[in-house]
């Protein structure tokens, strides 16, 4: 089967369906630690995605922190009946390389992923697959008869892209795609990220910052989001700050 080619498949159910895209970056930066909580320094150092780090054991990760939001995020949309009918989710990872690891599905049909880091940033590559996947799955939609809200994509990063990234055609593609309401497009920056770039991409939604770690609120927050869309009249707007002050750095508001 070709790339994003979903002809083969056949629908579940006959639910309005959301599709949520999260772009995750697991560049090798991810394993920085943010709780040193128990750590022991190994006395080494290594350099990674753009940066050199001390080398320790023990302690907890961004990684750590991103795995256990995903895990929540999953189990509470698994436990809501009906936005574990009407929303599907796919995850686009990258490093060095882009992979999607969760094919567009409802959650009853996905596995929670179990991320790893290493390698660079190839964030442009990964926003241009889920563009393109998005493109796809509302071909499918149409093609089987399923009606569908706008889809999301969600990207998260703790970096900035390599060397060779062309972030401006990037950029005007979402302005572009997001004017059209082909998508809705949430670009959110961990620790270290460079905002200037995520806020150059940005689309009808600002740029925003995650807090300190706190990747578990953020993914509360988005099931609860996601919640609220998939429930809402057609052409109904919705209001997605409630819980938002919980994970977002106040600059960005």
């Amino acid at each position: 089967m070709a790339k994003n080619d979903f002809s083969a498949e056949v629908a579940e159910n006959y639910e309005q369906k959301c599709l949520c895209v999260l772009v995750l970056d697991i560049s090798g930066s991810m394993n920085e630690i943010v709780d040193n909580t128990g750590t022991v320094d190994t006395g080494k150092t290594i350099f990674v995605d753009g940066k050199t780090y001390n080398v320790v054991e023990g302690g907890i990760s961004k990684l750590d922190n991103l795995n256990e939001g995903l895990r929540a995020f999953y189990d509470e949309i698994e436990k809501d009946d009906t936005t574990s009918q009407r929303l599907e989710l796919s995850v686009v990872t990258f490093n060095d390389f882009v992979t999607t690891i969760q094919e567009p599905a409802l959650v009853s049909n996905c596995h929670v992923p179990e991320l790893m880091a290493d390698g660079d940033t190839a964030l442009v590559d990964a926003v241009y697959e889920a563009i393109d996947m998005v493109a796809a799955r509302k071909k499918w939609y149409k093609t089987t008869n399923q009606p569908y809200y706008r889809p999301w994509i969600i990207l998260m990063t703790d970096g900035e892209p390599n060397e060779g990234q062309d972030i401006q055609n990037l950029a005007q593609r979402i302005k572009q795609d997001t004017a059209d309401k082909r998508y809705e497009f949430l670009p959110i920056g961990v620790d270290n990220a460079n905002m200037s770039i995520l806020q150059s991409i940005q689309g009808n939604i600002p740029a925003m910052k995650l807090k300190g770690a706190k990747f578990s609120s953020f993914f509360k927050w988005l099931s609860a989001s996601m919640g609220t869309v998939v429930t809402a009249d057609e052409g109904q707007k919705v209001d997605l700050s409630n819980g938002a002050s919980d994970w977002m750095d106040s600059f960005t508001i």
